[in-house]
């Protein structure tokens, strides 16, 4: 299973201040050399952590893929095939959120999608959706022209997090369903949100035959800061081992 680190929080850290460190670019490059497959970031409307340029200079010096996640705005499709990253993840916004709140409305959003993927889809770039793990998102997602999906994990994580254990059981049983349907559809699956270093095991013995990226971003970065960015993305690697 790879691991996609998200340098959101680096960002964040550093518009605290408004001021240059810490890096996401430094971040990206001591995650590269700790092992990690991909570089996540988010660049949201509001530009509350990650800018364009932190974009920019990650897709030009590091040597691993870069995943941009961003909302469905003709504005992020303009950055998109500017900056060519190797897959685009889309992912629901609103600016009073204080994270993703969940998985991207595929079926209601379908006309749309269909029309605004198709350039994104034609420029090379994978296309991924962040969804809800249910059967009907899926399906959506590989109608519209997407080519893999990221199933939100923040449901299990909570339970989890809450020791509902039950009830994480449960969830993980409808996100492997959800995975399995996507591989029967041709899609590609990922996975992400909420992941922490406490409740990923559980998650990566359910679903290692299914899932075959994890994106985690807060834990890792709230550990780097104790640790150092390089043993905090080594110490999650070993999870997926």
């Amino acid at each position: 299973m790879r691991l996609g680190v998200n340098i959101d929080h680096v960002a964040t850290l550093r518009q605290v201040r408004r001021t240059f460190e810490p890096s996401p670019l430094f971040a990206a490059l001591l995650a590269q050399q700790a092992g990690a497959h991909q570089i996540t970031l988010h660049l949201r409307e509001d530009r509350r952590h990650v800018q364009e340029e932190d974009l920019e200079l990650i897709k030009r010096v590091v040597h691993l893929p870069v995943n941009l996640e961003m909302a469905p705005t003709e504005e992020m499709k303009r950055i998109a095939l500017r900056v060519r990253p190797h897959r685009v993840t889309l992912v629901p916004e609103r600016r009073e959120e204080i994270t993703t709140e969940g998985g991207l409305d595929v079926v209601k959003m379908r006309p749309f999608l269909e029309e605004y993927l198709r350039e994104i889809a034609e420029s090379g770039i994978e296309v991924s959706l962040f969804v809800e793990p249910e059967e009907d998102q899926v399906r959506a997602s590989r109608e519209v022209g997407a080519q893999a999906v990221e199933l939100h994990t923040g449901r299990y994580a909570n339970l989890f997090n809450a020791h509902r254990m039950q009830e994480a059981q449960e969830e993980l049983c409808r996100l492997r369903t959800a995975g399995e349907k996507a591989r029967e559809l041709g899609l590609r699956v990922y996975a992400g949100h909420g992941l922490t270093y406490q409740n990923t095991p559980m998650l990566v013995r359910a679903l290692r035959d299914v899932v075959e990226e994890l994106n985690v971003g807060h834990s890792i970065v709230s550990n780097a800061v104790l640790w150092g960015m390089q043993k905090a993305v080594a110490e999650f690697l070993k999870i997926l081992a």
